[in-house]
């Protein structure tokens, strides 16, 4: 029984990766399943008793890849935040332009947005672990406020604006960023 489950966990840690490397880097509408199916090395029969749909698949594989996403950042305060933006932009440098992807289709797809939405959530939730001496003291409106400039601070579409756009390189960008953070106001 032991191999028979170890087996079907590898199965399905294929066809997740399988899946995730497709929809990160084609727009919905080309992903195929037959491919997935086939670059997995199962047939679609399998894929589909194990994921019924193509929207079900790929929210299976948007949650593995957050999986791995959480895990890599760690969930509590960061020692500085030099330290945090380094991690945040390991992240981006890595999958950067598959989230940008998803975000470019996320008014299209429905299953998309829940996903999206999920990561925005998770984000937010992580600058506020992350951030929480930058954070403390605060509460009600000076609190929201301050978050919000954290988060306009570290969202993927700063750091595409910084390497991307303006093609500065990472450590400059970094440094931007903590800067746009250490200058915010003392809490009042």
């Amino acid at each position: 029984m032991s191999a028979r489950a170890d087996a079907a966990n590898a199965t399905a840690e294929r066809l997740l990766a399988a899946a995730w490397r497709h929809f990160a880097t084609r727009p919905y509408e080309q992903v195929r399943l037959r491919e997935i199916a086939a670059e997995a090395g199962v047939t679609v029969q399998t894929l589909h008793l194990r994921f019924h749909s193509k929207d079900e698949m790929l929210s299976a594989a948007y949650t593995w890849f957050g999986q791995q996403e959480i895990s890599s950042r760690p969930p509590a305060p960061a020692a500085s935040i030099s330290e945090a933006l380094a991690l945040l932009f390991d992240r981006y440098e890595e999958h950067g332009q598959a989230v940008l992807r998803m975000l470019s289709q996320e008014e299209r797809i429905p299953a998309i947005k829940r996903m999206t939405d999920a990561g925005r959530a998770y984000h937010r939730h992580w600058v506020q672990t992350t951030f929480e001496p930058q954070l403390e003291d605060l509460s009600g409106e000076p609190y929201e406020r301050r978050l919000a400039a954290i988060l306009l601070a570290t969202d993927l579409l700063a750091w595409k604006l910084l390497r991307q756009d303006m093609q500065l390189d990472r450590e400059t960008s970094e440094q931007v960023i903590a800067e746009m953070i250490q200058s915010l106001p003392p809490a009042r």
